[in-house]
């Protein structure tokens, strides 16, 4: 029988589906080259940030430091605001949004980085009185810590990861593929984080943390679909774990987008924002780049053994 008879038989459940898998099977190495660009250019861009502002990443000011003015009205509307602070401080760090709660509005919030807060307060009240206001203020040294060592615990977290799945699967180049799945996804996020002009917030540094997490679990799925379970090509070990693995993507995808869009909670949905094209990236570099790898490590292998 012909090598593509075999794939006929091995993907004739969908018509559609089939002629995809066929062709991924064909062009499996070439797909790989898209991955690895898109890593190249996301380091590019984290680079370029990095050399024009001193910081891979804007940040809120939870994790640089600075004020926050709550105004408990309904009555401020938060376009004028917006546009009034521009004028009175042009060039400032500074937002200003809408305060909601079950789906009414409570007030609005401002924030700024390079403002002191006498000024801004005696500016807001110059054009709304005397309103309750409520002023909090983030030390930098506080959120320049909790970075750091929100850094050095996702580092600690790679290493023990590797670690990990090295002694599972007791094979380097696997263990190794793994890794760079994981760290893909985190850098292509930082990117496309950085391209949307997202301030990272303390929630923010915690999706990057559970995005970890996501990514490792898929790619160990695919690991352990072909790694540790013998018998057939690897093609249709790899088509059976992505059954698996896409399912689950795309249900968590779904929940996480229907929450982003209903969230009233700027932390939350930063949140869901990451974890969203965190695990869109995560599909790619699982089922594209893990597992092109993971093929062609087998096939040297066997060509070898």
């Amino acid at each position: 029988m012909s090598e593509e008879n075999n794939n006929e038989g091995r993907f004739a459940k969908n018509k559609h589906i089939s002629k995809l898998l066929e062709w991924y099977d064909k062009n499996y190495k070439k797909l790989l080259i898209i991955p690895i660009v898109i890593l190249m250019l996301s380091i590019g861009v984290i680079s370029y940030k990095y050399s024009t502002t001193g910081d891979f990443i804007d940040k809120d000011i939870s994790l640089k430091g600075g004020i926050t003015i709550t105004i408990p009205s309904e009555d401020v509307d938060v376009d004028s605001l917006k546009m009034y602070l521009s004028s009175e401080f042009p060039g400032s760090d500074i937002s200003a949004r809408t305060l909601m709660r079950l789906g009414k509005k409570t007030g609005v919030t401002i924030s700024t980085s390079d403002i002191n807060s006498k000024e801004l307060l005696n500016s807001l009240k110059t054009k709304y009185g005397d309103l309750d206001y409520n002023v909090e203020e983030m030390g930098s040294s506080l959120g320049t810590s909790f970075f750091k060592e929100t850094f050095t615990a996702i580092l600690f977290a790679f290493l023990f990861i590797a670690i990990v799945v090295f002694f599972y699967f007791r094979q380097p180049i696997p263990s190794l593929a793994i890794v760079l799945s994981a760290f893909s996804n985190m850098v292509v996020t930082l990117a496309v984080i950085n391209l949307l002009g997202v301030k990272l917030s303390t929630a923010g540094v915690a999706a990057f943390l559970m995005l970890i997490g996501y990514s490792v679990d898929t790619n160990i799925l695919l690991s352990t679909k072909v790694l540790k379970r013998k018998g057939g090509e690897v093609i249709d070990r790899i088509v059976n774990g992505m059954k698996t693995g896409l399912t689950m993507s795309l249900t968590t995808v779904t929940a996480i987008f229907v929450a982003y869009l209903f969230s009233q909670s700027a932390a939350l949905s930063q949140i869901m924002l990451i974890l969203i094209i965190g695990l869109l990236t995560d599909v790619l570099n699982t089922w594209v780049q893990n597992a092109g790898i993971l093929r062609l490590y087998l096939e040297r292998r066997t060509k070898n053994g």
